[in-house]
């Protein structure tokens, strides 16, 4: 019978086999931005009129609980969401990329503010950077809304599926070589 760290060097082959999958279809996002941002808004959408569906059950089946009126109303407007995102997904995706670009603007606010802060500590130009870096992406959004709010989405999902993809590469060689399995002295 495996040992438990011969199941996890087992393990690590598969999980570079996965990450390898997701660099191929990372790749793919990027060289077809479009089709992966249709892709990327569609899942969104049913995995919203999922948990929209489960949300409205369990406040039925605790409707004597306090809160029921909220988690009903919650469940039905995360439906509505994700339907709205299934019938409408360009409309979708151009929401989408307008909520990154505010959160990115947000972002990039308040890490200009803490950089200025930090100023004179080791690291704060690093904290501005980021921070001009966010405000500078965000504006590129504004200014290309909506018309590049597909090749947004669509290269965003694939950068993170080849980041993904890297990082279990990573883990699954570390797996495999028993370095990750070892406990830290």
């Amino acid at each position: 019978m495996a040992t438990d760290i011969e199941k996890l060097k087992g393990a690590g082959g598969w999980v570079v086999v996965w990450g390898i999958l997701l660099i191929i279809v990372g790749f793919l996002a990027v060289m077809m931005p479009y089709a992966a941002a249709l892709a990327t808004t569609l899942v969104l959408g049913w995995v919203l009129i999922f948990a929209g569906g489960f949300e409205i059950v369990h406040a039925i089946q605790t409707r004597t609980q306090d809160g029921f009126t909220f988690k009903l109303l919650s469940g039905i407007l995360i439906l509505v969401l994700g339907i709205w995102l299934v019938v409408q997904p360009i409309a979708g995706a151009a929401s989408l990329a307008l909520l990154i670009g505010a959160f990115l603007f947000a972002s990039g606010v308040s890490h200009t503010m803490l950089a200025f802060k930090w100023k004179p500590r080791n690291g704060w130009g690093w904290i501005l950077f980021d921070g001009l870096l966010s405000i500078g992406l965000a504006i590129l959004i504004a200014m290309g809304w909506p018309a590049s709010s597909l090749a947004f989405i669509g290269l965003l999902t694939g950068f993170a599926l080849i980041s993904t993809g890297v990082w279990r590469i990573m883990l699954g060689r570390a797996l495999r070589s028993g370095a990750a399995i070892a406990a830290p002295k």
